[in-house]
């Protein structure tokens, strides 16, 4: 084949974009180890370990409850995060304190585990302001705008480079976000600009009801990094040593001065896209899901952690014990904090109310609202 056919040999092209994104894995579905390189390359000590699995059991535990206060009717909008405890709460072990959270509205769990109090996830579930107040923490509150996470966390980012701080900022979003003109701009912007920012795509083969084959022709969704000039992987997110080690190189990564990484993690979705009127058997089949449970990040990574005497049943019952007793509280904090009255929700809409605002804000007042 000549030069020039080469060029032209389309066919070629999408061949070598099929295989041109191998899968990092460390550990398959029984929890055994398939590349004993990513293994100690992960280099956590055997406390860590154990911590991994107990933000996994804790996000797993809060799911259950959330989705029961839900169907209650106790709790606003709620995302299910069944199935993406890894590429949740493994990917996020590997950042700092100091790292900028820019989470979108199914990372509830990465905010709780950076520090945001549990009623506080009800309350912005609620619909309640005072769920917004993050205080101190390097978080912004949970986006509702699909893929708008990607812009903020771009300027994060950039800003952080600017300050000269060792840190970056990180963010998610599905497949689905992926498809979305905020996803592009803010990743453009962040390569452009070599600003160290993260970005994660838990691809879990559904934007709602769209299957990821309808989204778009891209084999691999990690091949949208390119195009702004930004190394991407894919990873198994099932998998949560996979998903600790691809953030922890990004990381590196990205502080080192380098700019962005995108990391695409392939993940299975166990239930609804959300507690709000969805049935994933009106576009799944029953056969999908029994098959994507076979492929539970907690049931690998438990048998992984029992084979090396880290972990066992008694353990896990004690601890999912603790974390309810942590939600139960957490469940009374919230229903105590009084309720929102329409003068204040106008008062606080913005730093300065204007004529219009404050003649509302009175006239509500006077009527005990």
């Amino acid at each position: 084949m000549s030069h020039v056919e080469k060029i032209l040999d389309f066919q070629a092209q999408l061949k070598t974009q099929e295989d041109a994104f191998p899968m990092l894995r460390i550990l398959d579905e029984t929890g055994k180890v398939v590349d004993t390189d990513g293994e100690r390359l992960v280099n956590l000590s055997d406390k860590e370990l154990v911590e991994l699995m107990e933000r996994m059991v804790f996000s797993r535990t809060l799911n259950d409850r959330s989705t029961k206060l839900a169907k209650q009717g106790r709790l606003g909008f709620f995302a299910p995060t069944i199935g993406q405890e890894a590429s949740q709460t493994a990917t996020s072990y590997a950042f700092e304190s100091e790292d900028y959270l820019l989470p979108g509205y199914r990372d509830m769990p990465q905010m709780i585990l950076k520090g945001l109090p549990i009623e506080k996830a009800f309350l912005w579930s609620r619909g309640h302001q005072v769920g917004n107040e993050m205080d101190d923490l390097q978080t912004w509150m949970p986006q509702i705008i699909i893929g708008a996470q990607h812009v903020q966390a771009a300027g994060v980012a950039l800003g952080l480079k600017k300050r000269g701080k060792a840190n970056v900022a990180y963010c998610y979003t599905g497949d689905g976000g992926s498809s979305q003109g905020d996803f592009y701009e803010g990743l453009n912007f962040a390569g452009a600009y070599q600003a160290p920012a993260i970005f994660f795509i838990q691809n879990n083969g559904y934007a709602i009801s769209t299957p990821r084959k309808l989204q778009t022709a891209a084999p691999h969704l990690a091949a949208k990094g390119w195009a702004a000039g930004v190394p991407s992987i894919v990873i198994d997110g099932m998998d949560p040593l996979a998903c600790y080690l691809a953030s922890q190189q990004a990381r590196d990564w990205a502080v080192s001065g380098r700019g962005p990484v995108l990391i695409e993690a392939l993940v299975e979705r166990f239930g609804p896209h959300s507690m709000s009127g969805d049935d994933p058997l009106r576009y799944r089949t029953k056969e999908e899901i029994d098959t994507a449970w076979t492929f539970d990040p907690l049931v690998r990574y438990r048998c992984y952690l029992e084979n090396k005497g880290l972990w066992d049943e008694t353990k896990e019952t004690a601890y999912i014990e603790t974390v309810n007793a942590k939600i139960d509280d957490a469940v009374k904090m919230a229903d105590n904090v009084p309720k929102q009255k329409i003068s204040d929700f106008i008062a606080s809409t913005l730093e300065v109310s204007g004529f219009a605002q404050l003649e509302q804000i009175e006239k509500f007042k006077k009527a005990g609202k």
